[in-house]
C-alpha cells in the first residue's frame, strides 16, 4: 500500500496524521467526544454542534479511541451515543474532503485513509461487546445515517430525520450503504441513496432503523431506560450473545443453527447462567458475577 501511494505521488503521511487527529483538542479545542459514566453506562456525545457532528479525521479519531477504551472496561455494560446541538450527525465533514484536492495525488491517498478509517470505526461498533444505543435528535445523513446503523439499537426524538443523501453533492454512499441496507433491506436503501430523501422518524421505525420514537423531551430518559434495562442484565451473556448475534447473521440457516447450539452450551456454562436458571427457579433476583 505504501509503496502504490508513493508511485502516485502521494506525500500524506497517515501515521502522522492520526497522531495529530488524536491530540487536536489538546491545543485549548473542546474535546471532540465527551464521555460520563452512570453506574455501569457510558454516555458518549459527540461534541462539534457548530459542523453538526461531522464525522471528521478528528471526530472518528476520538471515537475510535472511546471505544477502544470501553472494550476494555469491565465495568461499562452498555454505550449511549448522543450528540450536542440540532442535529446528531451530517456525515463526513465535506470541507475537508474538498481540501485535500491540493494535494499531490489529488487526496486519494488522503481519502484511502478516511474511509478505511470509517469502515474500522463502524467495524469496532459491531465488535464491542457491549450492545451501542443511539439517541438519535434532529438529522443523522450519509455516514451520520450509517453511524446510526451500525449501533445496535436507536431510539429517535420524533424530529430526527435519516437519509443518506451524499448523492445531493454527487456523492454516492457507498459505504453508508453497507450498514444501511443490513438494517432496512435493498429497495428502500438503494431509494434513499439515488434520491437523497431523508425518512422521518416514523418511516425509521416501519424501516427498522430504529427501535423506537419518542417526543424529543422524552429522548434522553427513552434511551437511558432502555440502557439500564440492558445493564441490569449479565453484562458477559450479553457480550457472548452480541458476538454469535451478529456472526450467525452471515451464515445459512443450518450452519447458523450448529453454530449458534454451541454458543448455546458455551452459555450454559457461564456462572452467570447457572445463577440465572437457579434465581429463576427459586423465585429471586439473580446475582450477576459477569462471567
Amino acid at each position: 500500500m505504501i509503496e502504490e501511494r508513493a508511485k502516485r505521488g502521494a506525500t500524506f503521511d497517515e501515521e502522522t496524521w492520526v497522531r495529530k487527529t488524536a491530540t487536536a483538542a489538546s491545543a485549548g479545542e473542546a474535546p471532540f467526544v465527551l464521555r460520563q459514566d452512570a453506574a455501569a453506562i457510558a454516555v458518549l456525545t459527540l461534541n462539534r454542534p457548530a459542523s453538526y457532528n461531522a464525522l471528521s479525521s478528528g471526530m472518528m479519531t476520538a471515537l475510535q479511541a472511546a471505544f477502544d477504551g470501553i472494550a476494555r472496561d469491565r465495568a461499562i455494560a452498555v454505550v449511549v451515543l448522543r450528540a450536542e446541538g440540532k442535529g446528531f450527525c451530517g456525515g463526513h465533514d465535506l470541507k475537508e474532503l474538498q481540501g485535500r484536492r491540493s494535494d499531490a495525488d489529488r487526496g486519494v491517498a488522503f481519502y484511502e485513509a478516511l474511509f478505511a478509517q470509517c469502515a474500522r470505526l463502524m467495524r469496532t461498533i459491531a465488535a464491542l461487546p457491549q450492545p451501542v444505543i443511539a439517541e438519535v435528535q434532529g438529522a443523522a445523513t450519509a455516514s451520520g445515517c450509517q453511524l446510526v446503523a451500525s449501533c445496535d439499537l436507536a431510539v429517535a426524538g420524533t424530529r430526527a430525520r435519516f437519509g443518506v443523501n451524499g448523492i445531493d453533492a454527487g456523492f454516492f454512499c457507498s459505504t453508508p450503504a453497507v450498514a444501511l441496507s443490513r438494517n432496512i433491506g435493498v429497495k428502500k436503501s438503494f431509494e434513499l441513496v439515488t434520491t437523497g430523501r431523508l425518512m422521518s422518524a416514523d418511516e425509521a421505525l416501519a424501516a427498522g432503523l430504529v427501535n423506537r420514537v419518542v417526543a424529543d423531551k422524552e429522548l434522553r430518559d427513552a434511551a437511558s431506560g432502555l440502557a439500564a434495562a440492558i445493564a441490569a442484565k449479565s453484562a458477559a451473556v450479553i457480550a457472548l450473545g452480541k458476538q454469535a448475534f451478529y456472526r450467525q447473521i452471515e451464515l445459512d440457516r443450518e450452519t447458523a443453527y450448529d453454530f449458534t447450539a454451541k454458543v448455546m452450551v458455551r452459555n450454559l456454562m457461564m456462572r452467570d447462567a447457572e445463577e440465572g436458571l437457579a434465581a429463576f427457579i427459586d423465585k429471586r433476583r439473580p446475582k450477576w458475577e459477569n462471567r
